[in-house]
């Protein structure tokens, strides 16, 4: 478990440096090099570590552990084919961590980055409607019989496509430079993540990393099956490629603007599933 900890930390950070690299591609830059996240965790093991006066020592030490401690948890989920609502409950989690992140320095900026970590929770809401599409059809939430049931029937990215949309909804709203990346925006220099730094950093690297991989792994597991590692990762590449791109060609939204699209595609999901319903039941 160890190992493959270690693995899908680096893979994550791979992935951020190649998210980076696409999205300035498109947008006409050089972009950094593919590794860059990878020597920005490395670097920030290294440097001056501080906690600031204003910040609850507690909270401000306990979030970084709760964040790497909520993804490898779910990893872990992941790999042992549990439940698909233990797995979107690390999700909803992942936005008290936000919030607790931005409340623990005492800064104005993490503060902002707080109060907009509450105001994108609706970018949560499309799961349930992913929930709900995943039972209609497999009469399960085990990761593992999501899988068994796609060898049999083939992949729910096409038996059950608005469901698969509204998971990608979801990745979108967690990546960064994307359209729904109000937390981090420039206005409030690094968002809630502003005052960690040094070992801090790198940590909060690591758990977002280790976040980027269960994102996507997740979405493959869960709307295309089990597959070998090799073509796993290929299909995570290019779901990243797919999300870099939306990032590149699609500005950055107000906090209402991302609440108001968010519930609007959240309300025509709950359509769908009606619709579903009255077919299939």
């Amino acid at each position: 478990m160890i190992e493959y900890l270690l693995f899908a930390t680096f893979i994550g950070l791979l992935f951020h440096g190649i998210h980076r690299k696409v999205i300035a591609r498109i947008q006409g830059r050089p972009g950094p090099p593919i590794w860059q996240e990878i020597l920005h965790t490395l670097k920030f093991s290294f440097k001056e570590t501080w906690i600031p006066k204003t910040a609850s020592h507690a909270l401000f030490i306990g979030i970084v552990v709760v964040a790497i401690g909520i993804w490898s948890a779910a990893l872990f989920l992941l790999l042992s084919g549990g439940s698909i609502l233990l797995l979107f409950a690390v999700y909803l989690l992942h936005k008290i961590v936000e919030h607790g992140m931005g409340l623990s320095t005492g800064s104005p900026y993490t503060k902002f980055g707080a109060i907009r970590s509450v105001i994108s929770a609706a970018s949560e809401l499309p799961l349930l409607v992913t929930v709900v599409a995943i039972y209609f059809f497999t009469h399960s939430l085990s990761i593992a019989d999501i899988a068994a049931y796609q060898e049999v029937h083939g992949p729910l990215l096409i038996i059950a496509f608005p469901a698969a949309v509204a998971m990608y909804l979801v990745i979108l709203s967690k990546m960064h430079y994307g359209p729904f990346s109000i937390i981090e925006a420039k206005e409030i220099v690094s968002g809630n993540m502003t005052e960690h730094f040094g070992v801090w950093r790198a940590a909060l690297e690591v758990a977002y990393a280790l976040k980027t991989y269960v994102l996507l792994y997740a979405f493959v597991l869960i709307f295309i099956g089990s597959l070998p590692l090799a073509l796993t990762l290929l299909a995570m590449l290019i779901v990243l490629v797919s999300l870099s791109f939306v990032c590149a060609v699609t500005p950055m939204l107000s906090p209402y603007d991302t609440v108001t699209v968010q519930s609007l595609v959240t309300g025509a999901l709950v359509i769908y599933i009606i619709i579903l319903g009255v077919i299939m039941g």
